[in-house]
């Protein structure tokens, strides 16, 4: 199996033992363990019978399951850690809820729409190496992507917390319209629970530093998107601080050892 396809492998078979270790409820602990060995199994057999290009794409849809599946453990979030991570964002923005509220209405309506589309970046970036000729690196490229996702997602099985937007009053924000129809997205295709370190944050930097060799100018510009991704985190109340430092870090150490 490719680097890429471990990572994976051991993230599911991980989460697996997790349900059976922790005190969960059968019916969260049977469908965790369903999907853990469904996806075991569907991970060993494409990467023995998978073609190039099917492997190459497969890890897009596999961290969007393992962030679905992660959200499973949800059940108790701890209000001693989320207590600390809001007196950071406390001390850190004031009241976060007003602390964004004079940015210009355009500024914080394109941190919205990048934060929603924080996704579509992990197939982009793969898409922008093979435009390149270098469909090579695709295995470098979700190794690095596939660990700092699942480096986000891995946690929420132990440590639990709600996100900002569920503990605080709505954010005074000008964009309304746009924040309005970012967080109502949130509620209906996110799994409502505080990934900490922030995916968002993790896995949007991780793409940029992936591509950043091969194709420096266009991994500064996602540099850029990935700095965006993480403010937006912030300043939309969709993450805490610590979050997002945290991504940021697991991003950077991940880039390092590879």
């Amino acid at each position: 199996m490719r680097s890429s396809e471990w990572v994976s492998f051991v993230y599911f078979a991980a989460l697996t033992a997790i349900a059976w270790l922790r005190p969960l409820p059968a019916g969260r602990r049977i469908p965790i363990t369903a999907i853990g060995a469904v996806m075991c199994a569907a991970i060993a057999t494409l990467a023995r019978h998978g073609s190039s290009t099917a492997r190459d794409w497969a890890p897009a849809l596999v961290i969007l399951v393992g962030y679905y599946v992660s959200g499973l453990f949800f059940c108790r979030p701890s209000e001693a850690f989320e207590r600390w991570l809001m007196a950071w964002d406390i001390r850190l923005l004031g009241d976060p809820t007003t602390r964004f509220s004079r940015w210009p209405r355009l500024c914080l309506a394109y941190l919205e729409i990048v934060y929603m589309g924080c996704f579509l970046l992990l197939p982009a970036g793969l898409a922008m190496l093979v435009a390149a000729g270098r469909s090579d690196l695709a295995n470098r490229y979700w190794t690095m992507v596939v660990s700092a996702e699942f480096g986000a997602f891995g946690p929420l099985s132990v440590i639990q917390s709600r996100p900002p937007w569920a503990l605080e009053r709505p954010a005074a924000l000008p964009d309304r319209g746009v924040h309005g129809v970012a967080l109502l997205a949130v509620e209906r295709f996110s799994i409502q629970a505080n990934t900490f370190p922030s995916g968002h944050a993790a896995g949007s930097l991780a793409v940029a530093l992936a591509v950043i060799p091969a194709m420096p100018w266009t991994g500064a510009a996602f540099l850029v998107v990935a700095a965006s991704i993480s403010l937006a985190c912030i300043v939309g109340r969709y993450h805490y601080v610590v979050d997002v430092l945290a991504g940021a870090a697991l991003a950077i150490a991940i880039w390092l050892m590879n």
